[in-house]
């Protein structure tokens, strides 16, 4: 097939031009070895009719790219234009167990560019039934162990953490500037301390906080529900940890990530559940 125009699309992340109609046509004019195409979000196996402006990553497996590259090809999958929103956004994850162990990693492979761990504890042996630890971490402050989880996922993002634990005298000032606060707190206390003292003092400051996820119930009844103009609550209010109610993995993790999409919405612009 002829080509009438050099076509303008972007190749692992950067803008070329050439006299290209096809995939593989790009991929064979400029040597790159590759065991993956992905074009504008989709992984292809045949080759495909390119259009201007498409988006195309080459990628070989096995090899560290340079961190433009590594950018790129991790948002190759994502909705088009989500990582240049998202990699500016600031997110604070307030606790670090069960729900805020596997909302940092969800936002860590999203891409957010900045991140706040909090949290106090270590990683002990009856945190792995359900937080994104392994062996290898028991012993270690558990921002420590988050911390070299994310740099194992993505080595720039800019993360900040804070072996502390959080107080009504320092909420202000740990979470001040962030965009968005998931709240992952065990204390009931805590968790209202907390939503209160940034709803009340940093007007400008979003919350999604958690409720009700223990036990082995329907999945159906956790959902996001919009309680006020900045908080999100997840979960399904109801079941909380108690005797002969544990908190187990699977429940935790699909609340974590009703957390997380509603922080990738909210910095994405989007304010309804």
């Amino acid at each position: 097939m002829e080509v009438d125009k050099d076509l303008r699309i972007t190749v692992n992340g950067k803008e070329r031009k050439g006299p290209w109609n096809t995939a593989f046509a790009v991929q064979k004019e400029l040597g790159e070895r590759c065991d993956v195409i992905i074009v504008n979000g989709y992984q292809i196996d045949h080759d495909c009719i390119l259009q201007e402006g498409d988006c195309l990553h080459l990628i070989q497996k096995g090899v560290m790219p340079e961190r433009d590259q590594l950018e790129s090809m991790m948002a190759a999958r994502h909705t088009p234009k989500v990582h240049e929103r998202v990699k500016k956004g600031r997110v604070a994850v307030v606790g670090l167990g069960g729900l805020g162990s596997h909302i940092a990693v969800m936002l860590a492979r999203t891409g957010v560019g900045h991140l706040l761990l909090l949290d106090f504890d270590v990683v002990e042996p009856s945190n792995l039934n359900r937080q994104s630890y392994s062996v290898s971490h028991l012993g270690l402050p558990k921002t420590e162990a988050m911390q070299r989880q994310i740099h194992d996922i993505n080595p720039y993002i800019e993360v900040s953490v804070r072996n502390t634990r959080i107080t009504e005298e320092n909420a202000l000032e740990l979470l001040a500037g962030w965009d968005v606060i998931c709240e992952a707190l065990d204390n009931p206390n805590a968790k209202a301390m907390l939503v209160n003292r940034v709803l009340t003092g940093l007007p400008d400051v979003k919350v999604v906080a958690a409720s009700g996820m223990a036990g082995y119930g329907s999945s159906n009844s956790i959902q996001t529900i919009r309680k006020m103009n900045r908080l999100y609550v997840c979960g399904d209010s109801e079941s909380e940890a108690r005797m002969g109610m544990g908190l187990m993995a699977p429940r935790v993790e699909i609340c974590a990530g009703h957390q997380a999409n509603m922080a990738l919405r909210l910095l994405m612009g989007i304010s309804d559940v």
